[in-house]
């Protein structure tokens, strides 16, 4: 009943919210609601560890390594983001308590649901659903703030990822005509690695194309990537932790159920798909992230390179390098959470995103200039954070599987994101200008949520439990076998 008790604490949150006068209420109950969650969570991976796999509501709802990892990763962003939105909604919008902005709450108890729900649906139509579900109710908070701006990038958003969708809706019928060809009926990620020695590789193609093209829109992959530095440029500090840190992950857990599947299929080889894919997006963003003039912006590219990183990972096919990219998608949803939030401390002091307007912040506001700073060398892979461990085992896992070319642009390209991040990074804080000190106070809230995401990611790069590790396997193992 762990997992149904999962999905269902969000839900009822989102209802009660609903009903509550004041955003201070909504706030403390959707912190309540995402503790809770986190540890549910929590409860279910180390069922998941000491069972390999759980399932519950008659086989609908399953956990195993894969999944257990990405519903531990949703919910902890997803606590640390409603920490993180407390006092963030409070200081910016302070008089706004009804009307759109009431809605916040509601709709964030309810993205993160849509989260929660894809790596615990066994079956895969209903895993599609759930989605597409995150894009709809994720699509209002990328606008909440009603910009022209907000409102562009929402539709953009809303448009490209629900069109990728659609492509990827072709992958998943084609599939399933797939299991119908090779005489079952079941529709579930199990079976399908079952099932794929017997179905028709013209068939299983395909559907791995649109699927990977498709949900590859949502993960943010070059070129489909285009949506996402807007809406992660204009939505809320707490609501880019959510979708940079988590939903790109959940998008692409699909893609990597689906290689699992073509790993059982004779002759196929979707190896090169993900180095391609891989390198061309880490290379696109890494240029990207040279001339970009908003932090946020630059945090958002930073996060399409991850993403392929983690797929070229991936696609070196070894059981190391699968282990190193499940540590990667652990390392950036940590690591990019945490620089969004330094990035809403940013905004909550300047009100300003253009790299350009954000000078000698070290002096005006430290306690802004010392998480921005933090995150930078997080996010870049300086030692001891858990990038910088994830990124030395996936290099090494491609140097064991002599793939010298690829590893070498990946090398090259991680160098040169370093160094561009690091100089926009210190540039904002020490660069000389008009200095003037800036009065006010950051929210506690944000800052615990700053410590909180911050323990972890320092934690990792030095060093991981024994439940991590067995956690980690388990999720290399659910990649391909």
């Amino acid at each position: 009943m762990v997992l149904a008790a999962v999905l269902l604490v969000p839900v009822v949150a989102s209802l009660l919210t609903l009903a509550m006068g004041t955003q201070h209420r909504r706030g403390l109950l959707t912190v309540l609601a995402m503790a809770s969650v986190l540890a549910l969570s929590l409860a279910a991976a180390r069922s998941t560890l000491a069972k390999d796999q759980i399932s519950t509501a008659g086989g609908w709802l399953a956990c195993d390594g894969l999944g257990a990892l990405i519903l531990v990763l949703v919910a902890f962003v997803s606590f640390t983001a409603a920490l993180f939105s407390a006092g963030y909604l409070a200081q910016r919008h302070p008089h706004e308590e009804s009307g759109w902005h009431s809605a916040y709450y509601p709709l964030f108890n309810l993205f993160v649901a849509s989260m929660l729900a894809v790596p615990l649906m066994a079956n895969v139509a209903l895993l599609w659903v759930a989605l597409e579900l995150t894009t709809l109710l994720s699509a209002f908070l990328v606008g909440f703030e009603a910009t022209p701006e907000a409102l562009e990038a929402a539709w953009k958003y809303a448009l490209l990822t629900t069109l990728g969708a659609i492509i990827a809706l072709l992958g998943v019928l084609i599939l399933y005509w797939g299991t119908r060809v090779a005489g079952k009926e079941v529709f579930t990620w199990n079976e399908l690695i079952t099932d794929a020695p017997a179905m028709p590789p013209a068939l299983i193609w395909p559907a791995f194309l649109l699927i990977l093209i498709g949900f590859g829109t949502k993960v943010g992959l070059v070129p489909m990537h285009t949506w996402l530095p807007d809406a992660h440029s204009q939505a809320p500090a707490p609501i880019c932790a959510l979708l940079s840190g988590v939903e790109t992950s959940t998008a692409l857990y699909v893609i990597l159920r689906l290689y699992a599947v073509l790993s059982r299929v004779p002759g196929s080889e979707a190896e090169p798909w993900f180095l391609v894919f891989g390198v061309l997006s880490v290379g696109v963003a890494t240029i990207l992230l040279v001339q970009v003039r908003d932090y946020k912006r630059m945090f958002a590219f930073s996060t399409v390179e991850h993403m392929g990183i983690i797929l070229l990972a991936v696609g070196l096919g070894s059981a190391d390098a699968r282990f190193a990219a499940a540590y990667q998608i652990t390392a950036h949803a940590l690591a990019k959470s945490f620089c969004f939030f330094a990035s809403g401390i940013v905004v909550l002091v300047l009100g300003e995103q253009r790299i350009a307007a954000v000078h000698g912040l070290a002096r005006r506001a430290p306690i802004a200039a010392v998480p921005l700073i933090a995150g930078a060398l997080a996010i870049t892979g300086m030692p001891p954070s858990a990038i910088f461990a994830s990124e030395l085992l996936i290099l090494k896992a491609g140097l064991a599987r002599g793939e010298y070319l690829v590893t070498g642009f990946l090398a090259l390209f991680i160098v040169v994101g370093f160094a561009a991040i690091m100089r926009h990074a210190t540039r904002m804080s020490f660069g000389a200008g008009p200095l003037g000190r800036w009065p006010g106070v950051v929210p506690g809230t944000c800052l615990a949520a700053l410590a909180i995401t911050a323990a972890p990611l320092v934690i990792l790069g030095l060093s991981m439990p024994t439940a991590l590790v067995g956690l980690l396997q388990l999720a290399g193992t659910a990649m391909g076998r």
